[in-house]
């Protein structure tokens, strides 16, 4: 079992969000999270789920010929044999994110992967669950996302951010809740305000309406 990890599912798709968005992506999602956000979209993932040794792994993203990869969930770290894959899919040459809940230690992730830390905002109802040493961890080469449900999370967000001087660290992206709060909303309060953030949305929301494996 020493190398082996439960995963949901394998796929190629665009990457929805982040600096890499518009890339073709293989994106392997791991299955399990300790966290319950609201407005969680992949609550498929939380149980079930394949075992698959990494040489598996490897061979079935090598299979899609593309450059980027993205290691996902749940929350990916919660499997502690992911930090083996992110090293073995780096050593093999591909451009690797993590999409992590921020709950869970990177120290340990290779630094050469692009970690994009979901920094949990009240309106998640996990915003207990923040680990904010992690903060301290992050590089140019991460991404901070906060994912905005209201203007309370906004404003929550825009302190966290002014506290934290995150722009100094890394990239920061603010996320209208898909459903929740309208696009338009969120893109007012930041012309209006000019956190030192980027706005964005989820391509793949407005593409598949987050169909799963799309």
């Amino acid at each position: 079992m020493e190398n082996r990890l439960r995963i949901t599912e394998i796929f190629l798709s665009l990457q929805g969000e982040a600096r890499d968005a518009g890339w073709p992506t293989v994106f392997v999602r791991l299955t399990g999270c300790p966290l319950r956000c609201g407005y969680c979209d992949t609550a498929y993932a939380f149980h079930g789920g394949q075992w698959h040794d990494i040489d598996a792994i490897l061979a079935q993203v090598a299979s899609h010929g593309v450059r980027h990869v993205c290691v996902t969930g749940g929350e990916p770290l919660a499997q502690k044999r992911c930090i083996g894959l992110l090293q073995r899919l780096c050593d093999a040459g591909y451009i690797v994110s993590l999409e992590t809940s921020g709950a869970v230690d990177i120290g340990a992730v290779d630094p050469r992967v692009s970690r994009v830390l979901d920094i949990k905002t009240p309106g998640s109802g996990e915003v207990a669950r923040n680990l904010w040493s992690n903060i301290a961890l992050l590089t140019p080469r991460d991404q901070v996302k906060f994912v905005v449900c209201d203007r309370a999370d906004y404003e929550w967000a825009c302190g966290v951010v002014a506290e934290h001087r995150l722009h100094e660290r890394c990239d920061v992206l603010f996320s209208p809740s898909f459903g929740q709060l309208p696009a338009s909303d969120l893109a007012d309060w930041i012309v209006a305000d000019r956190p030192p953030v980027r706005y964005q949305l989820q391509l793949h929301k407005l593409l598949w309406n987050d169909e799963p494996g799309r």
